[in-house]
């Protein structure tokens, strides 16, 4: 019996290895964590040789590891303050007098954490084993990580790739909604921004009033229903407490963050010449770079032309719309207030094809659009259907811009 039952194992052993490569690399390729074919990989002499060969990657970055030292325990809570750049009282309003400490403080900061984790020269790639679960943990100033760029190093047949970040770069209270798309080539194809003040559930309706009388339908103006800025006149909540230049931050972060995102991946782009498409998220859902294959060729024939001294890939002239609204209701009854669209392309583009960033119409709106899913993208196909405000975006940004190319 135990010679039969012998032969029974290795005759499944034999069934398993009978599968061709083709079906062994289907099966990784639709795992795709990096993590999880490390381990595959160390099944045996087989998978080790193929595991190589997949091609679409997912890695998932656990943690910033920082290398600057940890703040004292004494100066801890101000080092905090400065890192937020804004007060609690003043954040939010978006006043252009905190415009610099908030991006500097807000956004310089975690695109240097993003660096680290990016960049093979910054990674410190650990050569020691785990330690025991009963071991006390390191501390953060010894942990030790791989980079994506290591990482990846091994896979030479990578086609789809898939890296996301923990957290976004952006940081914003509680209730406050703020995403961007971005696509780039060897420069800034375009970006959408979606940005709320306050997202809330709907509240309850209030108990139904009697019928009007006719005396009251005749005394009603007949444009009573109607938006304020449907009637022309810009909306009163888009200026009150910084709201259009609140926008303006939101616009320059977000355009800061997916640009450093953009410069970081240029050594994994240089190492994949069989890249056919990129995608850098994080797990808040903030922010999204993507980069296809055309645009993938275009970085390698065109290198990255960093903006000044800092991290990041230098933005050509851009034209931006906005479109805003007080309040929108999304199905499932989620409201969102001080609901806020902007739209941005390249001004060589727009002039070139002749047809204005908003080419919302049978062309223009689809790239918009499909920048977010639902019910988001809801919003966005509201937003769109109300006016722009590029004169107001545009005499705001002029100090944003002037900024941005100082940082």
């Amino acid at each position: 019996m135990e010679g039969h039952e012998g032969g029974e194992e290795e005759g499944l052993g034999d069934q398993f290895e009978r599968l061709p490569d083709e079906v062994l690399l289907d099966v990784f390729g639709r795992i795709g964590d990096v993590k999880a074919l490390g381990r595959c990989a160390l099944v045996s002499r087989r998978f080790h040789a193929l595991v190589p060969l997949v091609d679409s990657v997912f890695v998932r970055v656990d943690c910033v590891i920082s290398d600057d030292p940890p703040p004292s325990s004494a100066g801890s809570a101000q080092a905090a303050a400065a890192a937020e750049g804004v007060p609690p009282a003043a954040r939010g309003r978006g006043a252009l007098a905190h415009l610099a400490r908030l991006v500097l403080g807000g956004i310089v900061r975690p695109i240097q954490a993003l660096g680290q984790i990016l960049s093979p020269a910054a990674a410190t790639v650990s050569r020691r084993s785990a330690a025991p679960p009963a071991a006390p943990a390191p501390a953060a100033a010894d942990v030790s990580h791989h980079s994506p760029s290591e990482v990846l190093r091994s896979f030479k047949e990578l086609r789809r790739l898939h890296i996301e970040l923990p957290t976004g770069e952006l940081g914003i209270e509680d209730g406050v909604l703020l995403k961007w798309k971005a696509d780039f080539g060897s420069t800034l194809g375009s970006c959408v921004i979606l940005g709320a003040s306050s997202v809330s559930s709907k509240p309850p309706p209030p108990p139904a009033a009697p019928p009007p009388t006719a005396a009251d339908s005749s005394a009603a103006s007949p444009d009573s229903s109607r938006e304020p800025d449907e009637l022309g006149n810009i909306p009163e909540s888009l200026y009150t407490n910084g709201g259009l230049k609140l926008r303006v931050v939101w616009t320059i972060s977000s355009l800061i963050a997916a640009s450093a995102r953009h410069y970081l991946l240029q050594p994994i782009i240089a190492d994949h010449s069989t890249l056919e498409s990129l995608d850098l998220t994080d797990a808040d859902g903030q922010g999204v770079l993507t980069m296809d294959k055309r645009q993938l060729q275009e970085l390698r024939v065109r290198p990255v032309s960093a903006s000044g001294n800092s991290h990041r890939t230098l933005m050509p002239a851009l034209s931006m719309r906005l479109w805003y609204a007080p309040h929108i209701e999304l199905p499932g009854g989620q409201l969102l207030k001080g609901a806020t669209l902007v739209a941005i392309r390249p001004s060589e583009d727009v002039l070139r094809e002749g047809g204005g960033i908003e080419v919302a119409g049978p062309t223009g709106a689809s790239w918009i659009l499909d920048a977010f899913e639902e019910p988001y993208r809801t919003a966005a196909q509201v937003l769109l259907k109300r006016r722009t405000y590029k004169r107001q975006l545009q005499r705001a940004l002029h100090f944003g811009e002037d900024m941005m190319g100082r940082y």
